[in-house]
C-alpha cells in the first residue's frame, strides 16, 4: 500500500502536490468511516478551503459527476486528486499528471479499506453481540447522520449562492450566503426537483433527466 507514496517522496518530494493529494485521501481512508458522504463532509471542505485544489462548484460539478456515472460515489476522489495534480503538474504534462493524481488517489482510497475488511472482519460478530459495543456503534452512527447534513447544507449553500462569507466568532466558525448573489435558476430547479420527488413520488432517474434538461435549457437561455 505505501510503495506508490514511497516512490513519489523519493522522486517528487513532499513539496509536490502528489505527494500532498497522496498524503491527504491515505489520511482519509485509514480514520474516517461512515460511507462515502460522511467521508465527503471533510474532503469538500479541506480540498476547496483547506488546500485550494478546486472551487466550490467544481466541487459540486464532481459529486454530480460521482452521482450519475457507474461506480460508488467514493469515486469523486478522483476527481478532487486529478484536478489537484493536474493544475500543477510539473515535471509532468498536464494530462499525464491528471491520470497519476487520479490513479494515485484511488489506490490510496481503497487499499486501507480492504486491509481493514480483512483484518476486522472476524470480530464483526463479536462486536455485535456486545452491548457496549453495541451502543457504541449507535451513537457512531448518530454523529455520522450529523455530519452527512452538514455536507447538505455546505452543497446547499454553494450551489444557491454565487458567495458565501465567513463568520468567525469564538467558537463559532461557519458561512453565511449572501442573500444578493442567490442563483434563481438553481433554485427553481431544486424546488423542481424535490416537488417531484417528494410530492409526486417520480423515480430518481426521471427527476435526473428533468434537472439536467432544465439546467441546460436556462444555461442556453442565459
Amino acid at each position: 500500500w505505501a510503495a506508490p507514496m514511497a516512490l513519489v517522496l523519493v522522486t517528487l518530494g513532499r513539496d509536490h502536490v502528489l505527494w500532498q493529494v497522496g498524503s491527504f485521501f491515505s489520511q482519509l481512508a485509514v480514520v474516517t468511516f461512515g460511507g462515502a458522504y460522511a467521508v465527503l463532509a471533510y474532503m469538500a471542505q479541506e480540498a476547496v478551503q483547506g488546500c485550494g485544489w478546486l472551487a466550490a462548484g467544481e466541487m459540486a460539478d464532481g459529486l454530480g459527476l460521482a452521482e450519475t456515472t457507474p461506480g460508488p460515489l467514493i469515486l469523486v476522489t478522483q476527481f478532487v486528486g486529478a484536478l489537484a495534480v493536474l493544475r500543477a503538474p510539473d515535471p509532468f504534462s498536464p494530462l499525464l499528471a491528471g491520470l497519476l493524481g487520479a490513479m494515485l488517489t484511488t489506490w490510496v482510497t481503497f487499499a486501507p479499506c480492504f486491509l481493514w475488511i480483512f483484518t476486522f472482519a472476524p470480530w464483526i460478530e463479536r462486536m455485535e453481540n456486545s452491548p457496549r459495543l453495541k451502543g457504541g456503534l449507535a451513537a457512531l452512527t448518530a454523529a455520522v447522520v450529523g455530519v452527512i447534513a452538514n455536507l447538505s447544507l455546505w452543497f446547499f449553500v454553494h450551489v444557491l449562492f454565487a458567495r458565501v462569507d465567513r463568520f468567525n466568532s469564538g467558537p463559532l466558525n461557519f458561512e453565511v450566503p449572501v442573500w444578493g448573489t442567490l442563483d434563481w435558476r438553481a433554485l427553481t430547479l431544486a424546488v423542481i426537483s424535490a416537488a417531484l420527488m417528494f410530492y409526486l413520488r417520480w423515480n430518481i432517474i426521471w427527476v435526473l433527466g428533468v434537472a439536467a434538461l432544465g439546467g441546460l435549457t436556462l444555461s442556453l437561455a442565459a
